[in-house]
């Protein structure tokens, strides 16, 4: 059971506060409710050009990283489709300073123009080499837009386009930060060696007289449903034929989501999942198969993704996968399943032993609607039956909903 308590400033923020006697070290988080899906479709890639802008500067601090290594600290940051997520951890007597440099770039970056440049170059950097110079590496780029029609998950974190950030002005980049970068839209963790009094009195003293902000409040279209199957052939220079297909699977917090989880690991997590045995394994077709989902607050995808041996065409490759499938639904068993619960289990034990995975995600779930979902999410997973899984497969794992992406090696 992980404890905490929670409290709200006057101006919105949330707070969270998680006590732990065990590390000297306290983990920061604040999480902003904004990711890709609050992006225009002609201005994408601003959730993560903030995601480098908030390290460039802010208000009153030149420099984020100098002082807070000066006192034995490192950060990072993250951004997806839901939301921007910024974290630090220091040595717990060292605390202010964190609350110091946060408050100051959630109060106002410092908008130089030398600040944008250099992150917007640092950026466009990133998606050439990720992206568009990498082998498969364009796979999201091509992949969110055969998958879903109309909701801003068709487009990837780092946007839609190198031209939306090059061009991207300062009068844009700040109507983007004063939207949605905001006491009001933030939740923060504090979790390590503190008692939640002292958090609540360095939270106003550092936060408080920010002031909150009028949020915009996109209309986020929901998806219809797809009801045949969508297909796309790229000839790209990568080493082997891959194939990717995408499945609708339902929201976060949606009943069927840990069912869908399940399946996804049942079949192609590690070596022991039903496609590596039966794909890579027995049947050679593939060198390598996995089976993952997105996590989407909204709804998501179950992508299945293999490269495909040298002779193998593609139509082979998807009826392999889907007879794996099928046969699956016949054959899944007790033990399998027991197996990959206990695996998930261990796997959520052992992350929490970390207080910066605590704090994340009680940060996240917090963004849910209630951070104690950090304390049931296993038994929901542990009252997952056979049964359930068998009637998932047929409701979502169909031909018709697949969107399908083949990556035709043009050294073949």
């Amino acid at each position: 059971m992980i404890e905490f308590d929670k409290f709200t400033l006057d101006n919105g923020l949330q707070v969270i506060v998680h006590k732990d006697i065990t590390t000297p070290l306290v983990a920061v988080n604040i999480l902003y409710k904004v990711g890709a899906r609050n992006e225009s479709l002609d201005r994408t890639g601003f959730a993560h050009l903030f995601e480098h802008l908030m390290f460039g500067g802010s208000v009153n601090i030149p420099s984020y990283d100098e002082p807070l290594q000066l006192v034995g600290g490192e950060n990072n940051a993250f951004t997806t489709n839901d939301l921007t997520n910024y974290h630090l951890t220091l040595p717990a007597n060292n605390i202010e300073t964190a609350f110091w440099l946060e408050s100051d770039r959630m109060l106002s970056l410092a908008f130089t123009e030398k600040s944008l440049e250099v992150q917007r170059n640092v950026v466009t950097e990133e998606f050439r080499q990720r992206y568009l110079n990498q082998p498969y590496g364009d796979v999201w780029l091509e992949l969110r837009p055969l998958a879903y029609k109309v909701h801003p998950y068709q487009w990837a974190t780092i946007g839609k386009s190198i031209e939306h950030i090059t061009g991207a002005t300062m009068q844009e980049v700040k109507d983007f930060f004063f939207s949605y970068y905001a006491p009001n839209n933030a939740i923060m963790v504090v979790a390590g060696n503190v008692e939640t009094e002292n958090v609540k009195l360095l939270a106003d003293k550092w936060f408080g007289n920010i002031p909150n902000r009028n949020i915009l409040n996109n209309v986020i279209p929901q998806e219809p449903e797809q009801n045949e199957t969508r297909r796309l052939l790229l000839e790209r220079d990568v080493p082997m034929d891959a194939i990717y297909i995408a499945f609708k699977m339902p929201e976060k917090l949606h009943n069927d989501y840990k069912l869908l989880d399940i399946i996804s690991d049942l079949l192609g997590n590690g070596k022991s999942s039903r496609f590596f045995q039966k794909l890579v394994m027995e049947s050679k077709l593939f060198g390598d198969v996995e089976c993952y989902i997105t996590g989407s607050v909204d709804v998501g995808l179950l992508i299945i993704e293999g490269r495909i041996n040298e002779g193998v065409s593609f139509e082979v490759a998807e009826n392999a996968i889907f007879e794996v499938i099928n046969d699956f639904l016949l054959n899944v068993s007790e033990t399998e399943l027991q197996r990959v619960i206990n695996k998930a289990e261990a796997t959520l034990t052992y992350s929490y032993i970390d207080v910066l995975n605590k704090a994340t995600s009680l940060a996240f779930y917090e963004m849910l609607g209630d951070a104690n979902l950090i304390n049931t999410e296993i038994i929901e997973y542990q009252k997952v039956t056979v049964a359930e899984i068998k009637s998932s497969i047929t409701k979502y794992l169909k031909i018709e909903h697949a969107s399908i992406l083949q990556y035709k090696s043009i050294k073949n």
